[in-house]
């Protein structure tokens, strides 16, 4: 979602740009600023049930850097794709210094998306992509606006169409048009879900006010909804190796300000027509080094503990940062 939207009169110095020129691919030159303290003014790293790691604060000469909406990590843990609202790819390389903390980014590539029909980026009614999970060779990537899950091939996706489109279960008049799927997520082969995909929406709510959720494949296909707290909405997710699903939220207000949770669903309560609520790992707001986080990542760390990674979403505007953090699960 373009959290922009929210600020009303000042919208126009957030707005980020819809009409950026399509190209094949393109190389970015990053600056990295390192973040060494989450709290501001603190030394602290403990964060409930987080340890903060470390952060970046990244900027480009290039243009189409920014607008970062999900991320996903290889089995390495350091080369990455990455989905731009702006209808684009990004693939690159965390590096870490000594003592194992992000400390670059690099090989950071843009790439426009193609849709089915061969569509670049510069449709952007059409091409707004939310969310992504590499599920086996594929691909799943889900688009507000125009609101569909395609699967791209992992081979070669930079250039590739669509192979399909899959049904996503949720009835298509109650999705806000800004308000869709921004978290897709592959629950892993041994798990409660035994590899299941998991959608759900960002603002989106039912009669009840819960947000509508959705396993779209295997064998607890179905509806399901999640419990909303506090006007946050959903921005990504991604399960740990166990099968609980971590859920990433956003607040904006002009009471509260702006502020990130993390909550843990059980892989075990999420099931067709369940209301699935969790606990909360983690909140912050404006007194911590966050922006409008918007990607959340589960990758198993150097240390052999399972490690969470953020990207927030700049909408390229000056008065927004891209920044990526890195926490480590205290079990």
């Amino acid at each position: 979602m373009r959290f922009t939207r929210c600020l009303g009169a000042l919208a126009l110095l957030f707005a980020a740009s819809t009409s950026m020129p399509a190209f094949a691919g393109e190389t970015a030159v990053m600056t990295s600023r390192v973040i060494s303290a989450f709290k501001v003014g603190s030394p602290e790293t403990r964060f409930g049930a987080l340890e903060f790691v470390g952060g970046l604060e990244l900027s480009s000469t290039t243009s189409l850097f920014g607008a970062v909406s999900s991320i996903r990590f290889r089995p390495d843990g350091r080369n990455f794709i990455a989905v731009l609202d702006t209808g684009h790819w990004m693939t690159g390389t965390v590096d870490r210094d000594g003592e194992g903390r992000l400390s670059d980014i690099s090989d950071l590539t843009i790439t426009s998306m193609i849709d089915k029909d061969g569509h670049d980026e510069t449709v952007k009614w059409n091409m707004d992509a939310e969310g992504l999970t590499i599920r086996g060779d594929e691909i799943l990537v889900s688009f507000e606006r125009r609101h569909r899950i395609d699967i791209y091939p992992l081979s070669g996706f930079e250039t590739s169409r669509p192979k399909k489109s899959i049904p996503f279960l949720i009835p298509r008049n109650e999705l806000r048009a800004n308000g869709g799927f921004e978290m897709i997520a592959a629950s892993p082969p041994e798990s409660p879900l035994g590899g299941s995909t998991v959608i759900i929406a960002e603002k989106s709510v039912d009669k009840k006010g819960n947000l509508f959720a959705a396993v779209v494949d295997g064998p607890s296909k179905g509806l399901f909804s999640v419990k909303r707290h506090d006007s946050f909405d959903v921005t990504d997710g991604a399960f740990l190796p166990n099968g609980d699903l971590l859920i990433l939220e956003r607040r904006f207000n002009w009471a509260t300000g702006i502020a990130m949770r993390i909550r843990r669903l059980k892989g075990t309560d999420i099931a067709p027509g369940a209301v699935v609520d969790g606990e909360t790992l983690i909140t912050a707001d404006f007194n911590y080094q966050i922006d409008n986080m918007e990607g959340l990542d589960v990758i198993a760390g150097e240390d052999g503990a399972t490690h969470i990674i953020l990207t927030s979403d700049d909408n390229h505007s000056i008065l927004q940062r891209n920044v990526m953090l890195e926490f480590k699960l205290v079990e």
